[in-house]
């Protein structure tokens, strides 16, 4: 079995994706916990939002080639780790942190369990190293 990814990309994203890439230059997400914004997948310029020990790297969004990483808080991490990640856009306004909020849009999170052989797949990939 391919090891499965924890995070995937719609075109409508990855579109929104490369318009801020040509604004800002590379960008990074990182998954919040809530508060003022809920639980939404923040977009900020590579490198601007400092990850460290209490972070989880999900894993890269594929955009035309070009590895966009997705982060999590650890411990937000243990509540979702059985899940797989799809970021999304849809119309609205979100975040004023986040760098799609000027243009009308928002990035959003569509979840989907992992099966349980998935779920193996990452746990020995993740002994492993």
């Amino acid at each position: 079995m391919d090891l499965p990814g924890r995070v995937s990309v719609t075109a409508e994203a990855a579109e929104q994706i490369r318009r801020l890439r040509g604004r800002h230059g590379p960008v990074m997400f990182h998954q919040s916990g809530g508060c003022c914004d809920g639980s939404a997948p923040m977009c900020y310029p590579a490198g601007e939002f400092l990850t460290g020990d209490a972070d989880v790297h999900l894993g890269d969004l594929d955009v035309d080639g070009e590895s966009v990483p997705v982060w999590m808080s650890r411990s937000q991490f243990e509540y979702w780790k059985h899940t797989h990640l799809t970021i999304d856009l849809v119309a609205g306004r979100g975040s004023g942190f986040s760098l799609e909020a000027p243009d009308g849009v928002r990035f959003l999170i569509r979840s989907r369990l992992l099966t349980d052989e998935e779920c193996e797949a990452l746990d020995q990939a993740t002994t492993n190293r």
